[in-house]
């Protein structure tokens, strides 16, 4: 072999493509990390395609997840984003979810990693990049099929971008019967001090206060936490209408839904906090609320062969 004295050195990038989105497996490829180029990163669960992770490009966490969160798949966890589906809590009255547990199973199933996709960048500052993860009747554990016998798939999708984090999910009516279900994204947004914060852009919006016996109430300017919390608000205004998370009168997170039309707000407080196993330290509660986006007052009906989606968008 000749030894040219000059000869072409290995190229580490193609010339003229800006830095793209890296994607990486970790932990026995049981989770999926994503970086941009601009230092944003997302983490992704496999089991229950939990979003654990979100930061900005400073390395700031703006996701709650508990220290005591079962991450090895034993149970689903506590904090991120966990995917309820297709009931939220339980519904022992509803004939074909009546048997199933708590959130259903999708937030304790394993999912499959479908594949990325990333935008077209002119440059580092817009890049994005996509995850898909798939779960459907053909690779669900049999213990939940006996529970929910119907034929569907679900592709879910993590969107990570400079400015904002979206998660949206395509549910299919694969079998032959309608199915009806409940979606819910169980958002833990992580705050300095919850006692501080206010939630604007449900003002005027009817919900029902599961912690007084389910009353159905109206919101009177903005929502601020002084105890356990857990609302189901149907805001009258369209999902498009920004919902905003203030802290000290400074907007630090902003959420859009498209065709959800139900918003859950919940902070456990002291004693539910102290009667959880999995919520650590027990006073975390000070330092996250759960503004979740969903379909849970009511239920979706979905014709043999139609298909629903809905997403979100948070950003800071």
């Amino acid at each position: 072999m000749v030894d040219r004295r000059n000869k072409p050195m290995a190229l580490a990038t193609t010339p003229g493509l800006p830095p793209q989105p890296q994607v990486n497996f970790s932990h026995s490829n049981s989770r999926v990390s994503a970086v941009l180029p601009t230092r944003e990163t997302v983490e992704i669960l496999l089991f229950g395609a939990t979003v654990i992770s979100w930061k900005d490009r400073f390395g700031t966490e703006k996701l709650w997840l508990s220290d005591a969160a079962k991450l090895d798949g034993s149970k689903a966890v506590r904090g991120g984003i966990p995917l309820v589906f297709p009931v939220f809590g339980t519904s022992p009255d509803h004939a074909s979810t009546a048997q199933l547990p708590q959130h259903g199973f999708a937030r304790n199933s394993r999912w499959e990693f479908l594949g990325k996709s990333s935008s077209e960048s002119a440059g580092p500052s817009d890049a994005s990049v996509k995850l898909d993860f798939g779960l459907s009747s053909n690779t669900l554990e049999d213990s939940a099929k006996k529970l929910w016998p119907y034929t569907f798939s679900i592709i879910y999708s993590v969107t990570l971008t400079p400015e904002s984090l979206s998660t949206s999910i395509v549910v299919t009516n694969d079998g032959d019967q309608p199915i009806e279900f409940q979606t819910l994204m169980h958002t833990y947004l992580k705050v300095d001090d919850v006692s501080k914060i206010q939630v604007k852009g449900l003002e005027d919006a009817p919900y029902v206060d599961k912690v007084d016996g389910a009353k159905t109430k109206t919101q009177e300017g903005a929502i601020t936490i002084t105890g356990e919390t857990d609302r189901v608000y149907t805001p009258a205004k369209a999902p498009s209408h920004a919902i905003q998370v203030a802290e000290e009168g400074e907007t630090v997170f902003t959420v859009v839904r498209d065709n959800l039309k139900d918003v859950v707000v919940w902070n456990p407080w002291t004693d539910k906090a102290g009667g959880m196993a999995d919520f650590e330290p027990k006073d975390g509660f000070k330092n996250m609320i759960c503004v979740e986006a969903g379909s849970v007052n009511g239920w979706i009906t979905l014709d043999p062969g139609d298909a629903f989606e809905g997403a979100q968008t948070i950003s800071d």
